[in-house]
């Protein structure tokens, strides 16, 4: 390699390198506001009305802020499922919802329309496994979600007309309001215990709980 080559091949390195660590300190600086921000409006990171997976008095409450047509929720589905039944008595999961995708404000509509039903869950499930066939980001198919729901055994004719309740509606408004409030601006986001993911990952999640368990445990 000629001196030349050796420069610019040094130069990109560099750039490389500088763009690496900047990427860094932006998202640690991002998370450390996130911390604060949950941490002084701790209010807002479960509800009354919020859908609870697991025993509503485990010590650890995981909160996601969820997307139905996110491809990154439906991957996380799976693993949130094993972290809680490797903590059966442990931890519970606090869905908050999260509508950045086209179509999604219709699909959770349909899940609190199925909670109503008592199918909340299944129908979770059988949306979430039908997403690769409903969400297009660009042009959402969503009543292939609506019979994924009714696969699932819900009353579609009840669920279309609950999923238009006033109450309906004010979930998905308050949830929006608190994700804004609390800058959350990807899915899924993961708070355990009232504390930010340090950075995101299945890796980081499962760490983070297995810490709050030992610690409610002692």
């Amino acid at each position: 390699m000629n001196s030349k080559k050796l420069t610019v091949s040094l130069l990109l390195g560099a750039v490389l390198i500088a763009f690496l660590l900047g990427m860094s300190a932006y998202q640690k600086r991002a998370q450390e506001s996130q911390q604060q921000t949950a941490t002084e409006q701790a209010n807002r990171l479960v509800r009354m009305h919020s859908p609870v997976l697991g025993p509503l008095n485990a010590p650890v409450t995981i909160v996601e802020f969820f997307d139905p047509a996110c491809e990154t929720c439906r991957a996380f589905y799976p693993i949130v499922k094993d972290l809680m039944a490797k903590y059966p008595n442990d931890v519970r999961v606090v869905v908050r919802y999260a509508p950045f995708h086209q179509g999604s404000d219709q699909v959770i509509a349909l899940l609190e329309a199925s909670r109503r039903q008592g199918k909340y869950e299944a129908v979770l499930q059988a949306v979430l496994a039908a997403q690769p066939m409903w969400a297009d980001h660009a042009q959402p198919n969503v009543e292939l979600a609506f019979r994924a729901a009714q696969e699932a055994g819900v009353d579609l004719q009840k669920a279309r007309a609950d999923a238009e309740l006033p109450a309906v509606r004010s979930v998905l408004e308050q949830d929006v309001e608190d994700l804004n409030a609390l800058g959350v601006n990807k899915t899924p986001t993961f708070f355990v215990n009232g504390r930010a993911l340090p950075s995101f990952g299945a890796e980081q999640l499962a760490a983070l709980v297995a810490e709050e368990v030992a610690s409610a445990r002692k």
